[in-house]
This record gives C-alpha cells, sequence and structure tokens, in this order.
C-alpha cells in the first residue's frame, strides 16, 4: 500500500504520526512518502523539505513566502502524480493542503483524504462545498461533523480527538511538580492566556487585571502558568506584576516527554482554570479541570465575526456535550470584572461542570480504540469499500 501524507504544522504532524502508527499496525506493507515534521518522521517518513517552512500564519508573515510556497506546492503536487499512491492524506493547514489536493484531482483520479474538517459549524458554511470539489473523504475530531462533510457530498467518519488518546497525570507527577515549583499544598489556579504573540499580547492584561480582583478573596491561591516556548519570554514580561505569586511551567530546555508530563500534572493539580478560547478547553476537560473560558480580538475582526458566527458558544466542552455549564467572557464581555465573576461563580461550585467534562471526554471516544488507530481503520475501510 502506498501512502502520500502531509502536514504543515505542528498539531497535524502529531496527528499525522497516530495514523501513520495505525495504518502500519493495520497494513505493515505500507509504504509512505510526503512531509511532515518529528512525529511523522519518527514513523519513517523521509520528509520531502522541512515542515516548519508552512508553519506560518497571518497575511504579513505569509507575503514574503507566498512565491516560495507556491513553488512548494507545485513541487509537491507532481511529486505526489510522480508517486501514484493509493491514497493522498491531508492534515489540517487548507492554505497549503487543498491546494495541493486542488492540482492532484486535476490531473488524476488520485482518492483524497483530508485530516481535521474545518469549522463550518461554526463560521463560513461554504468551505465545505469548495472542500468538496477535491476532497473524497474527512477524518473529523469532533462527533457531530460528519453531516455537515456529507451534506456536500463527502464521505466522512469520526475518528475521535487526539486528546483522549493523551495518558492522565498520576498522583506521582502530580506531586513531583508541586514539589519542583515550590507550591505545597495551596490550590491552584491555572492561567492560560493564548499560545500565539497576539493573543498574549491582548489577553495577559486582561487576565492580570481579572485576578487582581479574584484573589484578594483567595489569599492562598498560587497562580500557575503554562507556556509553549516561542511566547514563554512574552508570557513571562506580562505575569511579573501579577497577584498570586505566578509559576511559569516553562518547556524550555526540558525532553518533550518531560515536558508533556509536566504539562498534564499542571492541569490536573489545578482547582481552576482561566484561559483562552481554543482546543485547550478540552485539555481541561480531559483534566476535570473547571474553567473559564475568555478571548477578545481586534474592533475590526470582532465586527466580522458577529456577522459570521453561526453558533452561541466557542467552547468546545459546551459544543461536544450539549450544555452551556462552561461560562465565558467574550469580545467586548471580556473584562477583568466579567472574568472575576465568573471565576467567583466556578469556584463557590466546581462540580458544575464535571457531568459536561466526562460526557465531552466519552463522545470524544475517551475508553475507545486510539485515535490514530480508528482514523486508520476508517481510511482502509473507504478505500476497500
Amino acid at each position: 500500500m502506498r501512502v502520500f501524507i502531509l502536514a504543515g504544522e505542528p498539531s497535524g504532524d502529531r496527528l499525522g504520526g497516530a495514523l501513520m502508527d495505525g495504518l502500519r499496525t493495520l497494513r505493515p506493507d505500507v509504504v509512505f512518502e510526503g512531509v511532515g515534521g518529528p512525529a511523522m518522521e519518527a514513523q519513517g517518513l523521509c520528509s520531502r523539505f522541512p515542515m516548519a517552512e508552512l508553519s506560518i500564519m497571518g497575511l504579513v508573515e505569509v507575503l514574503p513566502k507566498y512565491f516560495h510556497l507556491k513553488r512548494r506546492i507545485e513541487e509537491t503536487a507532481q511529486a505526489v502524480l510522480a508517486m501514484r499512491p493509493d491514497v493522498l492524506i491531508t492534515i489540517d493547514s487548507p492554505d497549503f493542503s487543498l491546494r495541493v489536493a486542488r492540482l492532484v484531482k486535476e490531473a488524476s483520479d488520485i482518492r483524497t483524504v483530508h485530516y481535521v474538517a474545518p469549522s463550518v459549524w461554526a463560521w463560513r458554511p461554504g468551505r465545505a462545498d469548495k472542500m468538496a470539489k477535491v476532497i473524497d473523504h474527512v477524518l473529523a475530531l469532533l462527533p457531530f461533523e460528519p453531516p455537515y462533510m456529507e451534506r456536500a457530498g463527502m464521505e466522512c467518519d469520526f475518528v475521535g480527538h487526539p486528546v483522549v488518546g493523551e495518558p492522565e497525570a498520576t498522583g506521582e507527577e502530580i506531586a513531583a511538580l508541586r514539589d519542583e515549583l515550590g507550591l505545597g499544598t495551596a490550590p491552584l489556579l491555572l492561567a492560560l492566556p493564548g499560545s500565539r504573540r497576539g493573543e498574549v499580547e491582548r489577553l495577559a492584561p486582561v487576565f492580570g487585571a481579572a485576578l487582581r480582583q479574584f484573589l484578594p478573596d483567595h489569599p492562598e491561591m498560587r497562580v500557575l502558568v503554562p507556556v509553549v516556548p516561542h511566547v514563554a519570554d512574552k508570557v513571562a514580561q506580562h505575569v511579573a506584576d501579577w497577584p498570586g505569586a505566578p509559576v511559569l511551567v516553562d518547556p524550555r530546555g526540558l525532553a518533550p516527554a518531560h515536558a508533556a508530563t509536566r504539562k498534564r500534572a499542571a492541569f490536573a493539580a489545578a482547582d481552576l482554570a482561566l484561559a483562552a478560547s481554543g482546543t485547550v478547553s478540552l485539555e481541561l476537560a480531559a483534566a476535570g479541570t473547571p474553567m473559564v473560558i475568555a478571548y477578545k480580538v481586534n474592533w475590526l475582526t470582532q465586527k466580522i465575526a458577529e456577522r459570521m458566527v453561526t453558533v452561541d458558544t466557542v467552547t468546545l466542552v459546551n459544543l461536544v456535550s450539549e450544555t452551556r455549564v462552561v461560562p465565558e467572557c467574550l469580545g467586548p464581555a471580556c473584562t477583568p470584572e466579567n472574568i472575576a465573576a465568573r471565576l467567583a461563580a466556578v469556584h463557590a461550585d466546581p462540580a458544575a461542570q464535571d457531568a459536561a467534562m466526562r460526557l465531552t471526554m466519552e463522545r470524544l471516544g475517551r475508553g475507545g480504540p486510539p485515535p490514530g488507530l480508528r482514523a486508520a481503520q476508517a481510511v482502509l475501510d473507504r478505500l476497500q469499500g
């Protein structure tokens, strides 16, 4: 079996690595070509060029690289056509991967699979119809996504979210983190102001002001701030004057496995979390940590979003569990006063989110086969059917 597989960013690389492992388990004769990062290379992929070339976000950053990226798209499509694989699997990064798929489809009948459905349930539903012109089969991370893809004419399978495949922190790991960071038995508040520089710039000052209102009533509480390497210095600057003697959970200089263990331990140790909107809500739910979600964007983006967004909540725990138990402070409501009030409410009744968090994990596949193996089985079943 011959598979061309490509990912353009770290999250896609992790999905790709797990999928490749699943395919190798089910089809030991599989041969891979494509583009990926460390996780996919660990499964035997020899990436045609460094995946980091594709990990570019934002119009200003993309423009200087436009012609180089265009060449990479054409070069990758030609490599697919030369290989003549049984299937082309593209993972997220639609600006790159769907352009490759389009060129491949224009020149061949090679089957195309895209891993991670676009969030058409939230905004720009027309994206599904455009994608259907070049994609045959979609692997979805969320259980409510298949009908949206099928309505546009694509096959679609829910294969589980990678968060359910992550190990849970042990009591020993939590105790080790507390000891290492000098936290003793203090109650902990997790603050997560984003993983991009723009998010940190917008949210960290608001988070700090909210904590100045919330923490005086909880003087024993300490603040933990897990960070990703590329914004660690920026976050450190912002939290320096926060209350709660904030401690960064910094992965820099650590082996990836150890860094991941410390992050999981921090999430599990926390009694309460304040987080930017995003998939971090699922990581918190996996750890059983009650949360408040807060987010804001610039004024123009907010006005555009108000016209385009089609859901009444952006928090995946709320969406998957079909509840609205996780409070949100979004856009104009993302103020220190609102955030502090919701932190107080969640702290007063932390068990109120328990059932929704458990249901979310069940619906995302916890207790079932690993998502990578489910994704591999879906690819093979559709290919053979």
